[in-house]
């Protein structure tokens, strides 16, 4: 029995991808980077930009956060809202609430963003915290954003907490503090990834966390 659940945001709550890729396409087409489609730019959702921007293109990392800033011009007024919340999430998020579960967002997306996000779908008042990454990006990777959240929300024992999430990212950061994981098949992450990554659980729809939880 799960009393908290930590929630990712893209591919587990919204599906971003266009904003995401279209947002990558500019940053990479304003500095001559050359992309074949945008299908390919899909790796970007999920992990901290720069590391991608470095990992993909070779970049330094000054040049990556100069991409991350491009990629904010084009995502902060339009990549935003190019988002669709996936079915039945909301029915999930009010169902868990009513039951008196405590949810938290804990998202390597930054927190100014989720918060919009999340308010632009409705669905912020379900959450108690809202938890991302810095906009400097001092804090972005999976593990550094939990360890806020769980700080935020003042929790020391994490026998009852889960994280769910679509990617590694999600279920290795889980593991580093000893937390359960549900990976979820509905978003940008495959099986193989999600089980390999040691996912605990394994929920083919939204409606499928629900079980679990």
């Amino acid at each position: 029995m799960y009393n908290t659940i930590l929630f990712d945001l893209d591919g587990t709550l919204t599906d971003s991808a266009r904003g995401i890729t279209n947002s990558v396409a500019y940053a990479l087409t304003e500095f001559g980077l050359r992309f074949d489609s945008k299908e390919e730019l899909r790796c970007f959702i999920g992990p901290p930009l720069i590391k991608m921007f470095i990992q993909v293109y070779g970049v330094s990392e000054e040049e990556a956060r100069d991409l991350v800033k491009k990629y904010r011009e084009y995502y902060a007024v339009t990549g935003i809202f190019e988002n669709d919340l996936y079915e039945n999430v909301e029915d999930l998020l009010s169902a868990l609430y009513s039951d008196g579960k405590k949810l938290i967002l804990a998202t390597s997306k930054p927190e100014h963003f989720a918060v919009k996000i999340l308010e632009h779908f409705g669905i912020a008042k379900y959450f108690s915290h809202i938890c991302g990454a810095t906009m400097d990006e001092k804090r972005t990777e999976k593990d550094a954003v939990i360890a806020y959240a769980l700080d935020c929300a003042e929790i020391t024992d994490v026998s009852s907490v889960v994280m769910v999430g679509d990617r590694k990212y999600d279920i290795l950061g889980a593991k580093s503090f000893g937390i359960d994981s549900i990976g979820v098949l509905y978003g940008y992450g495959s099986r193989e990834e999600l089980e390999s990554a040691g996912a605990t659980h394994i929920a083919q729809s939204v409606n499928d966390i629900f079980k679990f939880v």
